[in-house]
């Protein structure tokens, strides 16, 4: 009897992925999924057009403390005083352009940048036939500081808005999304049990979130690496725990779905409007802090939170509400958290599996 199940759950999964992964109505998913994505994308492209982030020494000579560049530079200076100050340029150009002077009379200049790296900032000096006319000051990002950008972005859009309503969109779907299209009568009158049903439907949905928000989560940290040098980023992987940093975000997204997937089928089978069902989901997800201890473990996030790699540091001006949603002030293990996600999904889905059993459906209702 049991392989006739996974045989049936099989074929319910072939039925329902080309409908979860291509449904129209689904688009938007995708959108949201690649939001994150496009967002570290265009930070690399910046960061290294202007040269932002942190490059390596020996590729750039010597780096210079903020002090160094603060004392050392003034208006006026020769090409001459500059390099006995600070040293050869990590880069340099020279150019010729047109410029016009106090007569209006057009003349031609010799212009010329020099790239200079801080600890804290690059430097671009702008020379003018040979004399220092300006500058440019650009603050640095380093990695370090890199990994708190992507673990802000990661905890507070992608997992509780991205991964959420994506979830909402795929899981809640899968029945009510039949209902609206007056097919789902045709599983119901089908030789299957309705548990074996609902378990194809969920492992359908479950592959098409993990598969569409990992794909969206690695994307991001591919993105967020690009921009600093292959000496950097292989000390960040191999010495710095970079790889558990990243084997944990994709375990994290991927545990997300397990939950809020879960949590939306059953939405789907007992709330007839997306919309109701995400505000209240939502507001029981923000609210878990404030809760106590034992209604803490009925939230997902409550064990999303202690598996992240990075914490986000607290700013001792934020406000107070924000603090508390930033702050994990009960962690847990990542054992306890990993089990935690997967019984409240699978106590979810038993819950689920006793409405299926009973459901009947009136499309003039629906």
């Amino acid at each position: 009897m049991k392989s006739l199940w996974w045989t049936q759950i099989l074929a319910v999964m072939r039925l329902e992925i080309k409908k979860t992964f291509f449904a129209r109505r689904g688009l938007w998913i995708y959108l949201l999924a690649l939001a994150p994505v496009a967002l570290f994308t265009i930070q690399a492209v910046v960061t290294r057009s202007f040269h932002l982030t942190q490059p390596e020494p020996s590729s750039t000579g010597r780096l210079l403390t903020g002090e160094q560049l603060d004392s050392s530079i003034h208006d006026k200076m020769t090409r001459d005083e500059i390099i006995a100050a600070l040293g050869e340029p990590a880069k340099s150009r020279t150019r010729r352009v047109r410029k016009f002077d106090d007569d209006g009379k057009e003349i031609r200049v010799q212009e010329e940048t020099l790239q200079y790296y801080g600890t804290d900032r690059s430097v671009t000096l702008i020379l003018a036939d040979g004399v220092l006319v300006g500058q440019i000051s650009n603050a640095r990002l380093s990695l370090g500081q890199n990994t708190y950008v992507f673990a802000g972005v990661f905890q507070f859009f992608f997992i509780r808005l991205a991964v959420f309503f994506g979830c909402l969109g795929i899981f809640m779907n899968l029945f009510r999304g039949e209902m609206l299209d007056k097919s789902l009568h045709y599983y119901l009158l089908s030789p299957i049990r309705r548990e074996v049903l609902l378990a194809g439907k969920y492992l359908a949905g479950l592959l098409a979130a993990t598969v569409i928000f990992t794909t969206s989560t690695a994307l991001q940290l591919i993105a967020n690496l690009s921009s600093f040098s292959g000496a950097i980023v292989s000390r960040y992987l191999y010495q710095e725990n970079g790889l558990s940093h990243i084997f944990a975000y994709l375990g994290v997204t991927a545990l997300a779905c397990v939950g809020y997937g879960s949590v939306f089928l059953a939405a789907g089978l007992l709330i007839r409007n997306p919309i109701i069902a995400a505000a209240i989901v939502l507001i029981w997800e923000d609210v878990n802090p404030l809760l106590p201890a034992l209604l803490k473990k009925f939230s997902v996030i409550y064990y999303l939170k202690s598996l992240c790699p990075v914490q986000v540091p607290v700013d001792p001006g934020m406000p107070q509400l924000l603090r508390l949603l930033i702050s994990n002030g009960d962690p847990i293990s990542a054992y306890l958290a990993v089990f935690g996600v997967l019984a409240l999904a699978a106590f979810v889905l038993w819950a689920s599996s006793l409405k299926v059993r009973t459901l009947e459906i009136n499309y003039t209702t629906e």
